[in-house]
């Protein structure tokens, strides 16, 4: 069941609905960071190219996988391209 927030970004009132586990790794992520939630959901949202809680599941996994998808820009890792005459 997703669970929804809101937040106050860039002055505009904003709603996001995660999963609890997304939640409560980015409460993680914030604290380690020193930062409230809302200070790094406003981070990652002027990052994003996408839709807010794309970004947000994104930069968990990123934060997983030891910021190393963050190191291709706030979108994540590069896409990853199909070997010459392998299908898709």
């Amino acid at each position: 069941m997703l669970k929804k927030r809101s937040f106050t970004i860039a002055r505009h009132r904003t709603s996001v609905a995660l999963e609890p586990e997304f939640w409560s790794a980015l409460e993680r992520i914030a604290a380690a960071r020193g930062l409230p939630l809302a200070r790094l959901v406003a981070g990652i949202d002027a990052g994003k190219r996408g839709g807010l809680a794309s970004a947000l599941r994104v930069h968990v996994l990123a934060a997983l996988d030891g910021g190393g998808a963050q190191k291709n820009g706030p979108r994540g890792a590069k896409p990853v391209r199909p070997k010459s005459g392998e299908n898709v």
